[in-house]
């Protein structure tokens, strides 16, 4: 039986997909550029540009090993109420450190959910809001999701993550440790929460995260770790500077590009995946938060 050929994806297509995701071009725009390289709107299906969430799961929600839950928690500066994807591994006694995980710009998907579930399993204690609980919740699909998250106010969304991280950090399972870690859109909500909550977060590891504020960065205390892929130019343009504040009030940080990836190369449910380099990054974050969320 012949075997199927890997799909060769051109650079460009990633790169307009990074736009497309991000708001800066509109679908027919996206289809028309992949036209002209010759690829069809099929080039968009499950497995190739778009999440194959399915076919990416690594630990099932039945898994013996953990426990889930959706639980709800108040945000009086947000939207009201806030509710999220709790997991714990299910042998706990007592209590553990806690890392808030933050979506990507398209709310709650099942990649995410995932990545709690893969924390909970090494021995954390997960907890994954979703942005678009006060419109519903992830629709099902990125690109309702995108629209949804669009139509909410900014500041309310970072209000409720503030308020989800307290949540955490004061749990009953909680240990007092708190970590974030955040992909894309939240990339940029754990720089953002290290530096208007100092007194919250004990580690940060934003996944290709543009940084918070320049008035805010003075007050990051907590140790970072940063993840970058190298063929993101539009997050990568904005870390010399924020390197350079980092090195002005003397951060404890460290910073890691993976090469030849993309934006999104974590994200194992589509194209942009890069298993080696994904994998590399994923140890590095448990075993930073493990070193510095200890009891």
């Amino acid at each position: 039986m012949p075997q199927t050929q890997p799909i060769q994806i051109p650079q460009e297509a990633f790169d307009w997909y990074d736009e497309y995701a991000h708001g800066d071009i509109d679908r027919r725009t996206f289809l028309a550029r992949l036209a002209a390289l010759g690829l069809g709107s099929a080039f968009l299906g499950t497995g190739v540009l778009l999440p194959d969430y399915a076919q990416a799961e690594q630990v099932s929600f039945n898994d013996p090993e953990i426990k889930a839950a959706f639980t709800t928690f108040p945000s009086p500066d947000g939207h009201g109420e806030g509710r999220g994807y709790l997991v714990k591994p299910r042998a706990l006694e007592g209590n553990a450190p806690c890392v808030l995980v933050v979506h990507e710009n398209r709310g709650l998907n099942p990649y995410v959910k995932d990545v709690a579930r893969r924390l909970a399993k090494d021995g954390f204690v997960a907890f994954a809001p979703d942005a678009l609980h006060p419109v519903g919740g992830y629709p099902g699909n990125d690109d309702d999701g995108r629209r949804l998250q669009r139509s909410l106010d900014r500041s309310k969304i970072e209000q409720d993550f503030i308020a989800a991280a307290g949540f955490l950090k004061t749990h009953d399972l909680s240990n007092g440790k708190l970590g974030v870690v955040g992909f894309c859109f939240g990339g940029y909500i754990s720089n953002m929460l290290a530096a208007a909550i100092p007194d919250v977060i004990d580690a940060a590891v934003p996944f290709y995260g543009t940084p918070a504020s320049a008035e805010l960065i003075a007050n990051i205390r907590c140790p970072l770790m940063l993840q970058f892929g190298e063929l993101d130019r539009r997050v990568n343009a904005s870390w010399p500077a924020y390197e350079e504040a980092l090195k002005a009030i003397g951060a404890d940080y460290q910073a890691y590009v993976y090469p030849g990836t993309n934006h999104g190369f974590h994200n194992d449910s589509t194209a942009r995946y890069d298993e080696a380099a994904a994998n590399l990054a994923w140890s590095r974050t448990t075993a930073f938060f493990k070193q510095h969320l200890a009891g």
